[in-house]
């Protein structure tokens, strides 16, 4: 029997998009390990789990949140986005989010782009700061989210706080990535069923800081994407042994216990953005300062970090 048509025996009233929404968002595990299609196949014996997520409410409220705006004109923004932000609402953050501020920020933003995620074109992790561009006009956001969609017409690069020292200066990371066999909140480097991600990588300054004394190395990365998979940064750099520090998914607790100060969160922000503006299609550059919690980490004098 397909997946989905046994979970529709024990959920009715569900549509068939509905479970195949479950399915593909990780939500369904068959005997431990999260469901990779609808159509797979399973037998009675089977121990078939789904987890239903609570509901997210239709229309955000718009909240007085102060926002780092870097640009904005009559068609987009680009926001600073403070690290513990949530872009928009979801499961466990209703409120408080990026999506909550901007519509008080723009009132007439509402609608572009759909109602529950409004001008957003891209997402960054909550824990993760940095630049995000924000459509305000329904022309902007066509032409931003084919651009995102095509990854060929912007160039985003991040910087990251690892530990360790890469065995390469530099190099380019390319393989698929997909929800973790296992832990459907994990992504992992998978052989099939995944996405294409690209992350080209550079270091730009080894550090040794440690509260024992131990050398404990450290390396600042910058990390251009190519793609923009999800925690692709994040699952890119522990594969090569340069685990993110502060990264509570993917980095090392133990090392990160080591540090002093000890990171508050995982040291990855979205630095640089160069991209052509969705209506005049002038070329723009953006950078955002490096944030106070990462500055500990950070050689501010040397390569351009600042």
């Amino acid at each position: 029997m397909r997946l989905d048509k046994k979970i529709l025996e024990s959920y009715p009233d569900f549509s068939r998009s509905r479970i195949e929404g479950l399915i593909k968002a990780g939500f369904v595990t068959v005997n431990g390990a999260v469901a990779e299609k609808a159509g797979m196949k399973v037998v009675d014996d089977d121990e078939v789990v789904v987890e239903i997520p609570p509901p997210v409410p239709a229309i955000p409220e718009a909240e007085d949140i102060k926002l780092d705006i870097v640009f904005e004109d009559g068609d987009m923004l680009v926001v600073n986005k403070a690290p513990g932000m949530v872009v928009h609402p979801a499961p466990g953050h209703f409120t408080g989010t990026l999506v909550n501020a901007l519509l008080y920020h723009c009132p007439d933003l509402s609608g572009i782009g759909g109602v529950a995620r409004p001008g957003i074109v891209h997402r960054l992790d909550q824990d993760t700061s940095g630049l995000i561009v924000v459509a305000k006009s329904q022309k902007a956001m066509d032409g931003l989210v084919k651009a995102f969609a095509s990854h060929k017409s912007i160039e985003k690069t991040y910087l990251a706080v690892c530990h360790g020292k890469a065995r390469l200066q530099a190099g380019r990371i390319e393989n698929l990535i997909g929800r973790h066999p296992v832990d459907r909140k994990r992504m992992a480097i998978v052989e099939k069923n995944g996405k294409c991600a690209i992350t080209n990588y550079r270091a730009l300054t080894v550090e040794n800081l440690s509260s024992s004394g131990k050398e404990n190395p450290l390396t600042v990365f910058e990390c251009r994407i190519e793609t923009g998979r999800t925690h692709q940064i994040r699952v890119h750099m522990s594969s090569i042994g340069c685990p993110i520090i502060g990264d509570k998914v993917y980095g090392k607790s133990a090392l990160d216990k080591k540090l002093d100060p000890q990171p508050p969160r995982q040291m990855l922000h979205a630095w640089k953005l160069k991209l052509y503006h969705p209506v005049t299609s002038k070329v723009m550059e953006f950078s955002a300062p490096v944030p106070d919690d990462m500055k500990p980490y950070l050689t501010l004098n040397e390569k351009g970090i600042k």
